[in-house]
């Protein structure tokens, strides 16, 4: 991986180190959300779980604008408009007294991270040929988990001192972004294909729906994504419930770090490997994967048991979230790009959604029954997933049209 880096021009260079250090600064303080707002504001489990699911929900569906935004003006004006509201929307979190007003940071901080990740892509997009692309991305995907992986215990540190301080380590990562891609950015890049016309964004979006295996992939990543899209968050609430608030940190630290060293060790090696022309074997392991690892969940009731079932999650989470991108990448037509990645975006709404059913089953059901809840949300993720990989007809290539 360090000799690919090597290789890469200075563009592609930092559009990843922007995924390191943006993760990282998100990864600080995202684990503690769930502690932080039941210490702070004295939320109870449902509405934490409303509080943050909601907030990512409005992020990722603003973030559908600022994919067709990507595809409008340069990239480098997006990202450093977007490291700007990221980092003063953690320092809006610091200084916040008000619950609205945290939240409304909250929902800044996600509809930036999400469109600098499709802007990040896009830039992947106008700078590699098609056969580079995969490489790049999971390199992207490694780094940003080295950001999960180290993020968690800076930001354990930091709140030992003061519950609040993670909120202003992260705006200033974000800060410091921002001046770097200032001074070293290219000022060219841009996504968008000059020899097509612009359409308005609400033409463009009912184009978008006509995609039968865009539909269906978005479909079946919001669904799975209930499930791997904010894990930390809905094991939080159900070790809140289940355990005391000590050993919910002890847990989600030791699962949150095994999951991002998993990935940083093993995403490179296996996702190189995913290929187009078997993507349906792959998403049937990566998606059964998932599903050991959930029952695993389930009958955790020590330490080494919770971190082995995240290593099977983890395995699951390497191959299925690779596969999402490359299939995207490729029906994605080129003026469409960035609006193509915004789509894929809106699967985080099922991570948005996993906080929100698991608060609202743990407040009125056994707290067990969630695992029953998303073992089925796999299952319905998998049938979308065949529906798009088996359709053979050039949706992509209509909707360019």
């Amino acid at each position: 991986m360090l000799r690919t880096l090597k290789n890469y021009p200075t563009t592609i260079n930092l559009l990843l180190s922007g995924a390191l250090i943006l993760t990282l600064a998100r990864a600080i303080t995202l684990p503690y959300l769930v502690i932080y707002l039941a210490s702070r504001f004295h939320l109870d489990v449902a509405d934490i779980g409303l509080v943050i699911g909601s907030s990512l929900i409005l992020g990722s569906v603003l973030s559908l604008y600022g994919g067709f935004l990507v595809d409008r003006i340069a990239i480098y004006r997006l990202i450093l408009g977007c490291c700007a509201v990221f980092s003063l929307g953690f320092i809006g979190t610091f200084a916040a007294r008000e619950l609205w007003l945290f939240y409304l940071c909250l929902v800044l901080i996600n509809l930036a991270y999400a469109v600098l990740d499709i802007a990040v892509k896009a830039g992947f997009a106008r700078q590699l040929p098609v056969a580079e692309r995969s490489e790049a991305f999971s390199i992207k995907y490694t780094l940003s988990n080295i950001g999960y992986a180290v993020g968690p215990f800076l930001g354990a540190g930091l709140a030992t001192l003061d519950i609040s301080l993670p909120f202003l380590l992260s705006s200033g990562l974000g800060a410091g972004f921002f001046c770097l891609y200032l001074a070293l950015g290219d000022r060219h890049l841009n996504s968008r294909d000059a020899t097509h016309p612009p359409m308005a964004f609400l033409a463009l979006g009912k184009q978008l729906l006509r995609d039968y295996r865009l539909v269906c992939f978005t479909l079946g990543g919001l669904l799975s994504a209930v499930v791997f899209g904010q894990f930390s968050a809905y094991l939080s609430q159900y070790l809140m419930v289940t355990t005391s608030p000590e050993a919910t940190y002890r847990i989600i630290s030791n699962l949150v770090a095994t999951n991002a060293l998993l990935v940083i060790t093993l995403q490179y090696s296996i996702g190189r490997r995913i290929s187009q022309r078997h993507l349906g074997r792959w998403l049937a392991a990566g998606l059964s994967l998932f599903m050991l690892g959930v029952g695993g969940f389930a009958l955790a009731t020590s330490l080494p048991l919770w971190m082995l079932s995240m290593a099977l999650f983890t395995l699951g989470e390497i191959i299925v979230f690779p596969a999402e991108y490359m299939f995207i990448d490729s029906i994605a037509p080129e003026p469409l790009r960035g609006l193509y990645y915004a789509a894929q975006n809106l699967s985080s709404l099922g991570g948005a959604l996993g906080p929100i059913l698991c608060g609202m089953l743990l407040a009125t059901q056994p707290p067990h029954a969630i695992f029953y809840m998303l073992a089925l949300f796999i299952i319905a993720g998998g049938l979308f997933y065949c529906l798009g990989a088996a359709n053979p007809g050039q949706a992509g290539a209509r909707a360019a049209g």
